[in-house]
């Protein structure tokens, strides 16, 4: 059962989450934009640069996602609706949320769903 306290824990959780997201976010942005594709001497050089940006957006959108996740839960909080489950409506175990903040599924209807 998820008492007010439970939630405040596990909104403490989610904002830590958020808060380490952003700062990876802004990390990977400033590596993105270091990116000097096409002013290397070398071919290879031009190649790698175009590889590790392409692997620096592709983490940042990863991260993009994560942090939405991560901010419905926290709106799901607000709107006391966080712990149940977006199909079944049923409740969400805390184990559950506290291994996954931002699930929105019980384990059963998870189940169900990546069949």
């Amino acid at each position: 059962m998820l008492t007010p306290a439970r939630i405040e824990r596990l909104r403490g959780y989610l904002l830590e989450e958020q808060a380490n997201l952003k700062q990876q976010l802004a990390g990977l942005l400033d590596a993105a934009q270091e990116a000097n594709i096409g002013l290397g001497n070398h071919m290879a050089e031009d190649a790698t640069a175009a590889f590790d940006q392409a692997t620096t957006v592709s983490l940042h959108r990863g991260q993009e996602l994560m942090l939405a996740e991560v901010q419905k839960a926290l709106h799901r909080i607000a709107t006391g609706t966080y712990g149940l489950c977006e199909r079944c409506g049923g409740e969400i175990d805390f184990a559950r949320l506290k291994a996954v903040p931002h699930a929105t599924l019980c384990m059963s209807c998870q189940r169900q769903a990546e069949l």
